[in-house]
Order: structure tokens, then sequence, then C-alpha cells
């Protein structure tokens, strides 16, 4: 007859297997879960990369040499193509905030954000170099002022992006970028965006300690976010 330690011992162990196999039941739930929206994630995207990129060259067009106007001009065509019921743009152009990640420093006016996609103004008149971050969405990165360098490992020329120029960046890619001298450009990310969203905070808590465009940047980006979700714009 089992001794009272051998049952508790016994038991002890059962638990210990129930845990791990609930642990590996739970891993594997969330994985395929994960992979089946990453497979369906399109069906919720309203921008198309096309009609952006067409959109940023008619901007240049209609304004060469006044950033000011081209950004009006893109944000007035978007709110005329775009219903309120179907996405939710951020149309105040007075919402700039400074954003640093990966070395580079720019400023940024979000133009809208959601989970999977996110449309903004990025750039710098002074020109900044930095590290493109490895992110889980495709980035189309649209010139309108200045020139974009980049470079991948091994490459012994750089990439050459000039205003009216589109700069693709597939997920998981990775490279050293130079915005040269003074450069604005339309950034437009598809895929998750949330996880992309460390990449440009940390260096907040690391190096510049600059809290109040922290703040800024994560309240308006919330906001942004939560209105969509409030339309069903995932």
């Amino acid at each position: 007859m089992p001794s009272k330690v051998q049952e508790k011992k016994s038991e002890s162990s059962r638990q210990a297997r129930m845990t791990t196999a609930t642990g590996f039941l739970i891993i594997f739930l969330l994985v395929a879960g994960l992979r089946w929206l990453d497979n369906i994630k399109d069906r919720w995207y309203v921008f198309d990369p096309m009609s952006l990129h067409e959109l940023s060259q008619n901007a240049i067009a209609a304004s060469p040499n006044n950033t000011a106007g081209m950004i009006e001009h893109i944000v007035a065509n978007l709110t005329a193509t775009y219903p309120s019921t179907q996405i939710k743009l951020n149309t105040d152009t007075s919402e700039w905030m400074f954003n640093v990640a990966g070395g580079a420093m720019g400023a940024m006016y979000i133009i809208h954000a959601s989970i999977t996609e996110y449309l903004i103004i990025f750039g710098t008149p002074l020109g900044t170099e930095g590290h493109t971050g490895v992110h889980t969405a495709d980035d189309y990165f649209n010139i309108l002022v200045g020139e974009e360098w980049a470079f991948t490992p091994g490459a012994l020329e750089m990439e050459r992006y000039t205003p009216g120029s589109v700069h693709l960046m597939p997920r998981g890619v990775v490279k050293q970028y130079k915005m040269h001298k003074g450069c604005f450009a339309l950034e437009y990310a598809r895929g998750w965006i949330p996880p992309m969203l460390p990449f440009g905070a940390t260096q907040v808590f690391t190096s510049t300690l600059d809290f109040r465009s922290f703040f800024r940047t994560a309240r308006i980006t919330g906001r942004e976010i939560l209105r969509n979700i409030l339309i069903g714009k995932i």
C-alpha cells in the first residue's frame, strides 16, 4: 500500500504533467490563432500602395518645392476619397512630434493609425541616419522632398531614392538608411502595427528622456487606433 509521501509525489507529478500539457496546448492555440490572423489580415486593409504612390507623385507635381502644400494636397485627397465610416483620418496637420528610432531622429505627423495600417508624414530638414529596425509590416516609403539612401550588408553601392520614388521594405528586412540633408516622405505600413511601436519608443528610456514627445505620440497613436476600432477598422 503506497505511503502518504508516495501519494503526494504521485499527485505532484500528475499536476506537473497537466500543467506542462496545458502550457503546450495554450502555446499551440496561440500560434495557430496568430497564423490564422496573419493569413486573413489583408481583409482589413483600406489603403492601396499603388494609389498612395500615385498620390505622392501628384502632390509633388501640384506643389513643387512646397512641402506644406504637398501635405495639404495629400490630406485633402485622402479625406475626399475615404469616407469617415470606412476609415478615420487625422486631419490636424499641427500634430507633429519628434520621433527617435534606430538612432535616426526626425518628426512625424500621423495621418492614420490602426492595428493593421499606419500612414504618416516623416522627415527632417536637417538630415538623419540610422537602422530601419525589424518590422512586422511591409513599409512603403514615398519620397516627397530630398533623397533617402539605403544599404544592405554585402552591397557595394547604395540604393538611392529621389522625389516621386518609393522605397519598399518588406517585413523582416533590415537596412541602414540615411535621409540625406533634408528629406520628407509619406510612409505607409501594412501588416501588424502594434509590434512596431516599441521601435519608436525605446530610445526615450535609454537615451533621449524626451517623455513629453513620448506621451504625445502615445496619446495620438492610441486615440487614432481607438477611433478606428470603434468603426470596425482593425
